[in-house]
């Protein structure tokens, strides 16, 4: 069988090509009731809320370790496969499963372009029966580089090498729509919606002429990224488009407005 050494972004094609190698993990993020008509071949569903915490106000934070080892032993996972990951919804949870791999410390992974929306509309082959991997022992250790936390950002705030990427609406950036005790948006980050890097002439994909546009906001890829939304769910997308682009650096703020905006402290800007 076939190893397989697959690029970060990774187009229905391509995939078909590799569907049967022997050390891919392909994950279906997608509603359950669409896995149940239709997944690419081999994958595993799991539901989005075994990426979170949960626990309010925060609920987007990172589980605790015990959780991730148990979601990833459901997925059989041994570290050496080669994982491929879509959604139902343009990469939110998708981006935010990659930022999970980059935590525990696994590189090997691909997004599949355009996600379900993509591979359906173009006709390549599904199955609906549901895949059940054969659970392993899991043991993982996390890796912060990829975390933003609140006091890492405070620390960030007035250096110029770093850019804030605020995925939420424009209204929950201006503190229209509020939906923390406190609405508005961290001084000085960037707002650009999640939805707007995605192409839905191109079933979804990601835009592709994103570099002009973020530089044209101030995200060049000479900067740190930090990006972040309401529950680090949005930005799940917006975190794997930093690293599709080649900024220096990215990490993500898993507390997002859920925490900051529910602090009575924090620096907020409107």
């Amino acid at each position: 069988m076939r190893q397989t050494s697959l690029p970060l972004i990774l187009e229905p094609a391509e995939l078909e090509h590799h569907l049967h190698d022997s050390n891919l993990l392909i994950v279906d993020l997608c509603n359950p009731q669409l896995y149940a008509q239709a997944h690419v071949p081999g994958a595993v569903n799991i539901a989005p809320q075994h990426l979170v915490a949960g626990t309010p106000p925060a609920t987007g934070k990172l589980p605790p370790v015990k959780q991730l080892e148990e979601l990833f032993s459901r997925l059989g996972y041994t570290g050496n496969e080669h994982i491929v990951v879509y959604d139902d919804e343009g990469g939110g949870w998708a981006g935010r499963f990659i930022w999970t791999l980059d935590v525990i410390g696994h590189k090997n992974y691909s997004y599949l372009n355009g996600g379900i929306h993509a591979w359906l509309k173009e006709g390549y082959r599904t199955e609906n029966e549901p895949v059940q991997a054969e659970p392993t022992r899991v043991s993982l250790s996390i890796d912060p580089s990829v975390i933003a936390s609140k006091d890492y950002i405070l620390t960030r705030l007035e250096n110029a090498n770093t850019a804030i990427w605020d995925a939420r609406s424009p209204a929950e950036y201006a503190g229209e729509k509020v939906l923390a005790l406190r609405g508005g948006h961290i001084p000085g980050a960037i707002n650009f919606e999640w939805t707007s890097a995605m192409d839905p002439a191109r079933n979804y994909r990601i835009r592709e002429n994103l570099p002009e546009i973020l530089a044209g906001l101030g995200m060049s890829r000479e900067k740190d990224i930090i990006t972040h939304c309401q529950t680090h769910h949005r930005s799940g997308f917006t975190y794997l488009v930093a690293k599709v682009l080649g900024f220096n650096s990215v990490r993500a703020y898993d507390g997002s407005w859920s925490e900051w905006g529910n602090l009575a402290d924090t620096p907020i800007s409107q």
